[in-house]
């Protein structure tokens, strides 16, 4: 299963492509290419506190897992004050649940042949468990106050997230919950179950819990152990509560490793679990949440149970779907009907509850304050990440290197989660690959990490040439009104060839098919130039891997015949819906591509642009993960025809296959003699005929067996780092500075992310207000350079705004005064006020000096006649 969301949509934009790439040029700058420091060591810790403590003293440099509010107050004062702390409300804790089966009679029948009763089949005692849980209690209690209750997969106080948070208040949702309200309605759920036809004289109340055919009602409760001060007591808590209310639950203590395989490598047909605590990081700092709901609430994603396996049991909700695809795929005409999806499709999910949101965690990251000189660039919504990573600058060596010691946490020991698959949707699914792999990637694009703004990396564009022109047709479908032309193409995954005149679409009851089409028009249309470079064998960058990515996620998202070896479900689940977007390609003879595309957004055209670039990513949807096309082909040889071990691979976590791994010393020996097979056979791909010659293609081969050769492993990427060492004995993963040919200068995005923010530090709201006097409100803002985290107070440049939101759903805004650096009052005049019903109301304070991610602090207002 995957943590980490959005992937530029460049991957499955098809191009025509008429020439061979060139190398991209030098951005800014004084230093050497790539990034200022020479290598990066990582290790792994069983015990924060350990962790923490070699912080301090020196004996590495950064701790790179997020502390809770309880560990970070618990560090000793004369250590502390050796340490740069980053604190990022980036961690957040939800409830999963396995629904199976899903419908009345709420029985299942497991592959034992036994039959369960499962009462979290029943979607009136999931949505229950929103007043059955006291969120506040687990922020005041076991967060020790850091952190605030959450209802929604959106942050609270985060960029555009109130209005979705808006929608679990107008269900009813408070922070306390209603402990009465919801035994009340998990015992009338239950008693409804148990007058079914099926299900008379065997679901029966018996003392305190409910059975079944004799049997206590269980929830399989799996409570992550190795989180002892966090989600373990959390767990036990949320047990005690259900229990409360009559349903037996078996706790379930497991590490983060057992726990994973079971819940998302699992088939939810097992039945070995029906609930999990699960834990996030924040994956990105955000400015549009589109893609979170598709994450977190709808199964297309892969993130529901049974993960879009193929074989396993599915949980389904095509209203959802259909809802949350619309919107990340840009399917929409004006930001209004974009908000009324995801805003629908947000309460759906709420009220399907499949997915419980608990709690949002202030998380605080600590680094040696000694080693570096100066901070580093990190996540404002998500914390230290592979920005931070690229951007550390210590001190030298005795021997003039620069070498970052990175520290991650893991209770087992183990830095290696999950397999390290580049293409299937479920490698590198945990956060210490992630950590490791993303400072050795380059995407065509990024969100900076501060401000969220869809940033080119490996490409260049210019927006005047990104248009959009698009009207609504009938039904309210939408039109693009950009003409194709003719030598436009894409990947016909059925022929096998790039072919002009077809596009992929929704042919009905869910299915897609290439379509013949003289006339194809297009939402919009972009131009851009890609930044070559070479990858980490030395090999260039050129135009087949952008073609070759195309025609690679065309080949695997469709099913094209019954006994179709390159057909993944679980991949399919989460591409096929993006083929239809791509209405085909032109390379231009300056070398640049015209891709024209059905994606739309009103709101912000540089994430029109940014889903219109080429790349050549060919998997692993929504990860930060890239090789070049000859490790990728020799992964996609191993699944279809097997390997030199006999191991049968997958792209999969079934656990019925071994899934494909790039650092695992079996793997990495069958993808070295796949390469050799492919050497001997001066072996070129189909899609790629056109632009590599066979001796290019046996280059690449050598290039890439050399790499595995010296460095042990076949991550052979882009970015300014590659993998030059790996010991699973111990533990260790070393990075080094890739410099050749990097199109980047090390001090270049150091100088290019640094920004001044705004800061919202306090906001005093009267306790009451009366619709017969003006409101007043005042707001303490600062001035913030990052990352240096240094703070003044704002002056009158800084915008600051008080929405008001009304009953209807309706807002009013009002723009604050600048009184003086640092303080604004916002004055809500009483005329307004006095047509107004007495309640409490949500009021957003906002603060920006431009176009940046504004500072956001939800609070309410409550009127009185």
């Amino acid at each position: 299963m995957k943590k980490r969301l959005f992937a530029a949509l460049g991957a499955s934009v098809a191009l025509l492509a008429a020439c061979s790439g060139g190398g991209g040029g030098t951005a800014g700058g004084s230093k050497e290419l790539g990034p200022i420091v020479d290598k990066v060591i990582y290790n792994v810790v069983m015990d924060q506190t350990v962790a923490i403590k070699d912080t301090a003293e020196g004996k590495t440099d950064v701790f790179f897992t997020g502390l809770n509010g309880s560990t970070y107050k618990g560090i000793d004062q004369n250590d502390l004050a050796k340490l740069d702390v980053y604190a990022v409300p980036s961690g957040s804790w939800s409830l999963l649940t396995n629904p199976i089966p899903n419908q009345a009679p709420y029985v299942h029948t497991t592959k034992d042949g036994k039959k369960v009763f499962n009462p979290l089949a029943i979607r009136e005692i999931r949505y229950a468990l929103n007043w059955l849980i006291d969120r506040k209690k687990l922020v005041d209690e076991v967060l020790q106050g850091t952190g605030e209750p959450m209802m929604t997969p959106m942050t609270p106080g985060q960029p555009g997230t109130y209005k979705y948070n808006l929608v679990a208040a107008n269900l009813g949702m408070t922070a306390q919950g209603n402990e009465k309200k919801a035994i009340e309605d998990i015992t009338k759920a239950m008693e409804a179950a148990a007058v079914l036809p099926e299900n008379k004289g065997k679901l029966l109340k018996y003392g305190q819990f409910w059975t079944y055919e004799g049997k206590p009602v269980t929830i399989r409760f799996v409570i992550r152990v190795d989180d002892p001060s966090g989600r373990l007591p959390a767990g036990n808590y949320i047990a005690d509560q259900l229990e409360k209310a009559g349903l037996k639950v078996e706790r379930l203590l497991y590490d983060r490793s057992k726990a994973s395989k079971l819940v998302y490598g699992g088939d939810p047909a097992d039945y070995e679990w029906t609930m999990y605590t699960e834990g996030w990081g924040a994956g990105a700092t955000r400015r549009w949440w589109d893609v979170t709901i598709s994450q977190m609430y709808a199964p297309y994603y892969g993130y529901m149970p049974g993960g879009a396996t193929e074989g396993f049991w599915n949980y389904k909700n095509d209203e959802i779907d259909r809802l949350a695809q619309k919107s990340y795929n840009g399917w929409f005409l004006t930001s209004d009907e974009y908000w009324t999806d995801n805003l629908k499709a947000t309460k759906l999910g709420l009220e399907d509850a499949v997915r419980i949101y608990l709690v949002s965690q202030m998380q605080y990251y600590v680094a040696n304050k000694g080693r570096f000189n100066s901070r580093m660039l990190y996540g404002l919504g998500d914390g230290l990440n592979n920005w931070s990573v690229r951007s550390a600058d210590v001190k030298p060596n005795d021997k003039g290197e620069k070498v970052l010691r990175v520290t991650q946490y893991s209770a087992r020991g183990g830095l290696f989660m999950s397999a390290w698959d580049p293409v299937g949707v479920d490698g590198f699914s945990d956060a210490y690959s992630a950590a490791i792999v993303e400072a050795c990637t380059d995407l065509s694009t990024f969100e900076a990490p501060n401000d969220a703004a869809d940033t080119p990396l490996r490409v260049k564009w210019d927006e005047k040439k990104v248009i959009t022109k698009i009207e609504a047709g009938p039904e309210g479908k939408l039109v693009g009104k950009i003409s194709v032309p003719k030598e436009a193409t894409i990947y016909n995954s059925k022929t096998k060839q790039w072919e002009s005149g077809i596009e992929y679409k929704d042919v009905g009851d869910g299915k897609y098919d290439y379509v013949k089409n003289d006339n194809i028009t297009a939402y919009s249309e972009a131009t851009s130039t890609y930044i070559y470079g070479k990858w980490h064998s030395g090999q260039p960058v050129t135009i087949a891997d952008l073609m070759y990515a195309s025609a690679f996620v065309a080949e695997w998202a469709n099913k094209d015949s019954e006994d179709d070896l390159y057909y993944d479900e679980a991949y399919a689940s989460q591409y096929q819906a993006f083929l239809p977007i791509s209405k085909g390609g032109v390379v231009n003879k300056d070398g640049s591509f015209t891709n024209y595309y059905d994606f739309n957004w009103p709101m912000d055209a540089a994430r029109v642009a940014a889903n219109g670039v080429p790349s050549p990513k060919a998997g692993n949807p929504g990860r930060q993960t890239l090789v070049s096309w000859e490790i990728t082909e020799a992964l996609a040889k191993l699944v279809v025809e097997g390997s030199m071990s006999g191991t049968v691979y997958s792209f999969s976590s079934d656990p019925a296959f071994t899934e494909v791994d790039v650092i695992n010393p079996t793997c990495v020996a069958d993808i070295k003699a796949k390469l050799q097979e492919f050497v001997e056979a001066k072996y070129v791909p189909d899609p790629i005929k056109q632009w590599v010659k066979p001796e290019e293609a046996v280059a690449r081969y050598n290039a890439a067996i050399k790499f595995i050769d010296t460095y042990g492993n076949a991550y052979i990427s882009n970015g300014p780092f590659f993998i030059s060492k790996v010991d699973y004995n111990a533990n260790y993963v070393e990075l080094s500075a890739f410099r050749d040919s990097y199109p980047y200068k090390a001090d270049y995005w150091p100088n290019k992310l640094k920004t001044t923010l705004t800061r919202i530090d306090e906001v005093k709201v009267p306790a009451t207000a009366s619709k017969a006097k003006d409101v007043t409100i005042d707001v303490a803002v600062s001035a913030v350079l990052y990352p240096a985290d240094t703070a003044s107070p704002a002056d009158n440049k800084a915008k600051v705004t008080a929405t008001l939101v009304l009953a209807d759903g309706t807002e009013k805004v009002y723009t604050a005064k600048h009184v003086k650096d640092g303080a604004f009052q916002v004055v809500i005049p009483a005329k307004d006020m006095s047509g107004l019903k007495e309640g409490n109301y949500t009021l957003v304070l906002q603060s920006a000096f431009s176009t940046e991610a504004p500072s956001v602090v939800p609070t309410s207002l409550v009127l009185l006649p």
